[in-house]
């Protein structure tokens, strides 16, 4: 085989790999596979997950499809998502082929009867910080972390203590890049002004809660992340199952097989303005030939901005396929006005005040009317 012959075209566009952000260089899936649901250890908690066998089959269809980045945390599970995922790439002898991201802040010790005193487990302090990333590199089974992250900020540890700690992990290569999950807008930029002020590593992702039914994001960690040069990992892209059609929830009601409740204490069942974002989902289905509006959600996001890596969680492999067809979905901008008519967002002070700095805002136009450069364009999910 000649040096210079293309690659084998990959089974899905799972394997048509992303730079990561404009400060990771490091090339991954466009969507991630997520790792809450692999482990049965929150069955007691009503959080249904796979056992072995069934994590593995998982696993193994997402990588056989071209997939390599899978997102996991120390506590999902109570660590057992953790365990799976690397009895799994230590089985398969896929260590390096694999970008494994994974979070401290929490800790399977929080469930465990056996430890009388938590607190240690828990923060981001430099002592949580430390049992933490040990304990992930026993559970994994490796000498490294790929994308470490903050798994939500706890407004007690200074910035300093913080993303020292977090630098020194880089430097003794037991993480490679660094990433913080459910923290204010403000706290990436305080942050990351600190390490790039003090030469130390800065976050190159974020990870939170965005779907076309939860928009919040939107205000202002996506324009953080514009500014910041970090991508966007969004979880709960799926809204935990609520994005649905109307035949399906009658089929659950029906089967009494219903769904998840436990993001907030919310009903299974979806409220009728969620119900009217899902038949614009539907209707957008129809438009594009997609087969699920699922995939038409996950579509959304990816369209919305630049460096978006939506975590896709799942049981079954079914779910995997159904989800990774958003890759074949190209909305036009006419999609993405439509959709956002149906579940509007109100910016609020300042925004609706300033504008977003790709758009005139009121105080400019009285001084005249400056042309603005367009925002950088997403990459197509279908290209």
């Amino acid at each position: 085989m000649s040096f210079f012959s293309p690659a084998p075209l990959p089974k899905s566009k799972l394997g048509f790999y992303r730079k990561l952000s404009t400060a990771a260089g490091v090339h991954v899936s466009p969507i991630a596979l997520g790792g809450g649901n692999i482990g049965n250890k929150w069955l007691d908690a009503g959080i249904t997950g796979t056992n072995k066998d069934e994590a593995f089959k998982l696993l193994d269809a997402y990588h056989d499809l071209g997939g390599n980045f899978i997102d996991t945390a120390n506590a999902y599970q109570d660590g057992e998502s953790e365990i799976f995922i690397g009895e799994w790439m230590k089985s398969r002898g896929i260590r390096d082929q694999i970008f494994v991201a994974t979070k401290y802040t929490n800790s399977p010790e929080i469930r465990d009867p056996n430890v009388a005193q938590k607190i240690q487990f828990s923060g981001n302090s430099l002592k949580s910080m430390h049992v933490g990333i040990e304990g992930s590199l026993k559970r994994l089974n490796t000498s490294y972390i790929d994308l470490f992250y903050v798994h939500w900020w706890d407004f007690t540890t200074s910035i300093p203590e913080l993303m020292q700690a977090l630098h020194g992990l880089v430097l003794a290569r037991k993480v490679l890049y660094l990433g913080i999950s459910d923290a204010p807008a403000w706290v990436v930029t305080k942050a990351n002004q600190y390490a790039r002020d003090h030469a130390l590593t800065q976050f190159s992702v974020y990870q939170g809660m965005w779907s076309i039914l939860e928009r919040s994001f939107e205000r202002d960690i996506i324009p953080m992340a514009r500014d910041e040069g970090i991508a966007l990992a969004p979880w709960a892209v799926l809204a935990g199952g609520k994005i649905r059609s109307d035949a399906e929830e009658e089929r659950r009601r029906q089967s009494g097989e219903k769904g998840r409740a436990h993001y907030g204490g919310a009903q299974w069942e979806r409220t009728e303005d969620q119900i009217k974002v899902c038949r614009a989902l539907e209707k957008v289905a129809a438009e594009v030939g997609a087969k699920s509006i699922g995939a038409v959600a996950i579509a959304y996001v990816l369209h919305k901005t630049t460096f978006v890596f939506p975590i896709i969680g799942g049981r079954k492999v079914e779910n995997l396929l159904e989800n990774i067809e958003a890759l074949d979905i190209a909305l036009t901008d006419e999609h993405l006005k439509f959709l956002d008519s149906i579940a509007p967002l109100d910016l609020g002070f300042p925004h609706n005040l300033i504008g977003n700095g790709f758009s005139t805002a009121i105080f400019n136009n009285a001084n005249g009317y400056p042309t603005y450069w367009p925002a950088a364009k997403p990459i197509s999910p279908a290209q």
